[in-house]
């Protein structure tokens, strides 16, 4: 097993969560002056993969995205509100690996059970089914360059972290993917997948200049037609990849000294930063989110990412009134099964050390609000860490002893109150009757499903309307309030929920036998930095 890091003397441990904010205002008044002419542009979107769509181990289904179903709730058409695809729902499937496609594909050839027979014939039919993959998003269809257009709307990309949409550019992608990929016939894996899935994105917002950022591309928008409302979603990726890896690798010391170039260097290899070293890339990003003129500025916090279902804690908490487990490991490693000698796993210290991390970027995002409020601009707070804790099965609802004083379940939509089992954040199961635990987190055990995504946009729809921002339906008349996302319509949408794989068994063995061969969690959740 890998050696594990010291934790740095600098993360200051806490014994108590977080508070969430409520007030997305902070309690600072702002003075807002209406622009001169309505902004043409009125949701422009910044982030990681939440914000781009991710799903399932893959993007495909951008057009299901919390800031594609914000945007289908103000009113917008297709136009208005411009996102890329990744041809679903023709081809192979999405990048890197739609893992919610290949278990229906093994359904149907070998059916929901995986015994050792079963696993002799379906090694051979799965390095076929990658190749295919393979082959399509490096000399196929997905290998050609991407289409020109007007900018997108959303700027997400999966895997970005806080520095990325201040250095990341077309011209750089270009010459990422400019080396010709490997058809290796034992790792059947989409070479760059992540910059494969960035090349759309910059390349419309470089407009013919391959220099620009996703940063300079909306500055423009806003400067020459306007922009309503930024939502910027950024940090998950700061912290993700010690849950993914189950291996912290920290920031070097002194990263924060260094400058932005230096800093994309010096991460190489990191999944965890140390506070100074997020206040550092935070800083660099807000001064360049302050020279973009947008109406309205909405901020997230970063959740606790070690609450993702793909890490699980074993055995009982370390005390009733703890958080904590023991160990955390792979969600398809059992109790009885688990051995620490052996098995990859983060430890209690580790996670206590991971979230005292997140508590102290999400202390250097608010105050970034609080400062740009007080110096008169219309920022808000989203804070979706508290979100994700108000949800938190095994952490808070099945452990009242473990609750902090001010928590309080999130209370879900009536829509998905309905169905049964309640979904939940606990890891997705089904069988032949259909979903039997989780829903709210797909099978990547990471991204939200649809109706996930759909809290997520609930939640940024609330904020917009403190704003003042009017929702509009279809034929562009105003919509009165309260503005409630259509969770109907989401759940006719979200084949997972409504009509999910049966091999996603209560022992995640196909999952795991997925893991054991392609080491799928590391391989294709790309999290731990490379050079762009």
């Amino acid at each position: 097993m890998t050696a594990h890091q010291p934790i740095p003397r600098e993360v200051k441990i806490r014994t108590e969560p977080r508070r969430p904010v409520d007030d997305p205002t902070l309690g600072i008044p702002v003075t807002v002056e209406e622009p001169a002419a309505p902004p043409r542009h009125r949701l422009v979107t910044v982030g990681d993969s939440l914000t781009h769509g991710f799903m399932s181990g893959a993007i495909h289904r951008t057009d299901l995205s919390w800031p594609a179903i914000t945007a289908f709730e103000l009113g917008l058409s297709a136009e208005q509100f411009r996102f890329p695809t990744y041809e679903w729902p023709t081809g192979p499937g999405g990048l890197p690996l739609d893992l919610e496609r290949l278990a229906r594909e093994f359904d149907r050839r070998f059916g929901s059970k995986l015994d050792l027979l079963e696993t002799f014939r379906a090694g051979p039919w799965l390095r076929g089914y990658l190749d295919e993959i393979e082959d399509y998003w490096e000399r196929g269809t997905g290998s050609e360059p991407p289409g020109d257009g007007a900018p997108f709307h959303n700027t997400a990309v999966y895997g970005w972290d806080v520095l990325d949409p201040l250095i990341a550019t077309e011209a750089r992608i270009a010459k990422r993917l400019a080396t010709k990929p490997d058809d290796d016939f034992l790792k059947q894996l989409v070479e760059h997948h992540a910059a494969r899935a960035a090349w759309p994105v910059l390349h419309r917002a470089a407009q013919g200049s391959p220099g620009k950022t996703v940063l300079d591309s909306i500055a423009t928008l806003a400067d020459d037609e306007g922009v309503e409302s930024l939502v910027v979603v950024l940090g998950s990726n700061n912290a993700l990849g010690s849950v993914l890896s189950l291996v912290p690798e920290w920031t070097p010391p002194g990263y924060a000294k260094l400058t932005p170039a230096e800093r994309a260097e010096a991460r190489q290899g990191c999944n965890l930063w140390r506070p100074s070293a997020f206040r550092a890339d935070w800083a660099d990003l807000v001064a360049q989110l302050r020279t973009i003129k947008a109406q309205h500025v909405v901020v997230a916090t970063v959740p606790s990412v070690t609450i993702a279902p793909i890490a699980r804690g074993t055995h009982r908490k370390v005390r009733p009134d703890s958080r904590y487990f023991p160990y955390y490991t792979r969600p398809w490693v059992t109790d009885d099964d688990f051995d620490p000698k052996h098995d990859p796993h983060l430890t209690e210290e580790e996670v206590r050390a991971i979230d005292s991390a997140i508590d102290s970027y999400n202390e250097t995002i608010i105050a970034s609000v609080q400062a740009a409020r007080r110096d008169g601009l219309d920022w808000y707070l989203f804070d979706m860490g508290g979100v994700l804790d108000r949800l938190a099965v095994r952490r808070y609802i099945n452990s009242p002893w473990a609750r902090p004083t001010w928590w309080t379940p999130y209370e879900l939509p009536a829509a998905l109150q309905r169905l049964d089992p309640v979904p939940s954040t606990r890891f997705f199961r089904s069988g032949p009757t259909g979903r039997t635990d989780g829903g709210l987190f797909s099978l990547d055990g990471v991204h939200p499903t649809t109706i996930g995504y759909g809290i997520l946009a609930q939640e940024v729809i609330s904020i917009l309307r403190t704003a003042g921002v009017e929702f509009r339906d279809r034929h562009g008349a105003p919509r009165p309030g309260p503005i409630t996302v259509d969770f109907d319509r989401l759940l006719r949408a979200d084949t997972l929920i409504g009509n999910p794989p049966t091999s996603i068994t209560s022992s995640l063995g196909l999952l795991g036998w997925l893991d054991e061969r392609l080491d799928w969690v590391t391989t294709f959740l790309p999290f731990v930095h490379s050079p762009l």
